[in-house]
């Protein structure tokens, strides 16, 4: 797997999902497994199919997130500069079309969130917005065409 950066936040959260996955899922889903133990005929038992399906689930899970963060490289936030387009920016820009004003941050994988605004830099809108300056005008090649964008404002 391939370095993955993150904001110490991000490093945070996933630390954190890995202790209740290890310290509440797993002793739960191991006290599932053997109360449908003790129903007796594992053969025809669909407690007990679904409860080692959720814990194949959930130990896959918890293997992703170990091997995320044993790739992680921390961010260091303060070395975040505005000039121009990088990671951990908050970027305001303005589709050329329409004139419809947005706004993303752009972060690692892990921490995309579209909800809060936050894609990742690997999308087709931040890589074609890497290492541009404000009032500079991009054309971004997206699964529906070709979309135009100017860099209205770069922060942190």
């Amino acid at each position: 797997m391939a370095v993955s950066y993150m904001t110490e936040e991000g490093y945070n959260k996933i630390l954190a999902e890995i202790t209740y996955l290890e310290t509440v899922r797993r002793p739960e889903i191991s006290a599932q497994i053997a109360e449908a133990r003790d129903k007796g005929d594992l053969s025809e038992n669909a407690e007990y199919d679904a409860a080692k399906d959720a814990q194949g689930i959930m130990e896959a899970k918890l293997a992703q997130l170990k091997n995320l963060i044993s790739n992680a490289r921390l961010i260091d936030e303060s070395q975040v500069g505005t000039e121009a387009v990088q990671i951990l920016n908050k970027v305001k820009i303005r589709n050329i079309k329409n004139n419809a004003i947005m706004s993303y941050t752009l972060v690692s994988d892990s921490e995309a969130n579209l909800k809060e605004g936050k894609i990742s830099v690997n999308t087709p809108i931040a890589q074609g917005l890497m290492g541009k300056k404000v009032g500079d005008k991009v054309d971004i090649s997206v699964p529906s065409g070709i979309m135009s964008f100017e860099i209205m404002d770069i922060s942190i």
